[in-house]
């Protein structure tokens, strides 16, 4: 159930003339804490929720970070009560961890179909992998593809200028860098 690290650092010795040549290595053992256990604990109390999981990330160094998101946004509420239920069933004698439950932040990108979802009509941004940024609004979502509205400028015949138009652009969620929800204070 659990990973076991070793972590090995070297204590340098210098060398004299006439003393043996000898090294110290000191090992510490690091209980890890495996992603799967953390991510069941997280959806066994989000059963009972409204809230999704976003994330969970887990360093060598046993430092848990868990992003629920929810399409009403993330009270600190029940990220202190999703922490206590981890913590409750985590056994600290076993496994040392550093814990931290939040949202998964308004203008981060987004890492779940979900989260997609709940920016249908809402304006994005999308870094597309040739680098080129499109701002426009999700309209729809139907995984792994994605259709953004861009108002933009374009040749109508008969007319000398350009007219505005709405213009649908489909892509797929592996495809692009990122997509975000843009955050207006109009």
């Amino acid at each position: 159930m659990h990973k076991c690290k070793l972590i090995s650092t070297f204590a340098p010795v210098q060398w004299n003339e006439g003393f043996e040549r000898t090294s110290h290595f000191h090992y510490n053992y690091i209980n890890m804490i495996e992603k799967k256990v953390v991510e069941n604990l997280v959806n066994e109390w989000l059963a009972d929720q409204d809230y999704f999981l976003v994330d969970v990330e887990i360093s060598t160094d046993n430092r848990i970070v868990v992003e629920i998101d929810h399409a009403d946004g993330v009270w600190i509420e029940d990220c202190v009560a999703l922490s206590r239920y981890i913590e409750d069933h985590l056994d600290r004698e076993v496994e040392d961890y550093e814990l931290e439950v939040g949202s998964a932040g308004l203008g981060q990108p987004f890492k779940v179909v979900r989260q997609y979802e709940n920016c249908i009509g809402k304006e994005v941004e999308v870094l597309q992998a040739d680098g080129k940024k499109v701002r426009g609004v999700l309209k729809s979502v139907n995984a792994p593809e994605f259709i953004v509205t861009v108002v933009e400028k374009v040749k109508v015949e008969g007319k000398k200028r350009l007219v505005s138009t709405e213009v649908d652009h489909t892509f797929r969620m592996d495809e692009v860098k990122y997509t975000k929800y843009l955050i207006s204070f109009k």
